[in-house]
């Protein structure tokens, strides 16, 4: 990932600091948008001068992708480490969604401005690893629903594309809403939309 200039790094503040000051500017590019968002908008919302921010960060690009890709960097820890466990497809579905709400629990605000933004960073260099990120995201949920269609574990006559785009966005949507310390918890909430997803709404008969 790009790094910011050795002089910058030199005058950086605590680690606890500089976390508050990267929460701060990804709720305001959340809520504002990435081009909307001045640097002294997000310096007024951490309580200090725009000048004083650049002590820390050489510029919102350089917070924009901090936020992005440690939100990414932790995302994929989980990720991995379900992917290589061994389970079968249905666990595996249901490891990665479970993970994903974790994910927009700790992440929230880098969330939305994933979703928002990815698409036209990307095609930045600075941001391409948003296209890597994307593609790794798309076989690995892909080649899960297959190989639960192959295995009998899915429906065989389930649109496998289909199937990933709706179980996507019915996941990650959640971070619209979603709140960090709410009625439920990341793991209640992946067990309620599991249910739905994989045994549905209806009664049965």
């Amino acid at each position: 990932m790009p790094t910011n200039s050795k002089k910058k790094t030199q005058v950086t503040a605590s680690p606890e600091r500089r976390r508050e000051l990267l929460d701060t500017a990804a709720e305001v590019f959340a809520a504002q948008g990435y081009n909307a968002t001045t640097v002294r908008k997000i310096a007024d919302e951490a309580g200090m001068l725009a000048g004083s921010l650049y002590y820390h960060f050489d510029s919102k690009e350089s917070m924009l992708d901090e936020i992005l890709s440690t939100f990414l960097d932790e995302l994929w820890q989980g990720y991995d480490a379900v992917l290589a466990a061994g389970l079968g497809p249905r666990e595996t579905i249901e490891a990665l969604v479970t993970e994903s709400f974790r994910e927009i629990d700790r992440h929230r605000a880098a969330v939305a401005i994933y979703q928002k933004e990815s698409r036209h960073l990307a095609a930045q260099p600075r941001f391409h690893y948003l296209s890597d990120s994307q593609q790794k995201f798309e076989k690995a949920w892909l080649g899960t629903l297959e190989r639960g269609v192959a295995d009998r574990v899915f429906r065989a006559d389930l649109d496998i594309r289909l199937t990933y785009r709706f179980v996507r966005d019915t996941v990650w949507v959640a971070a619209s809403w979603y709140r960090p310390g709410g009625q439920h918890s990341p793991e209640e909430i992946a067990r309620q939309y599991l249910s739905m997803v994989l045994d549905g709404i209806a009664v049965r008969t």
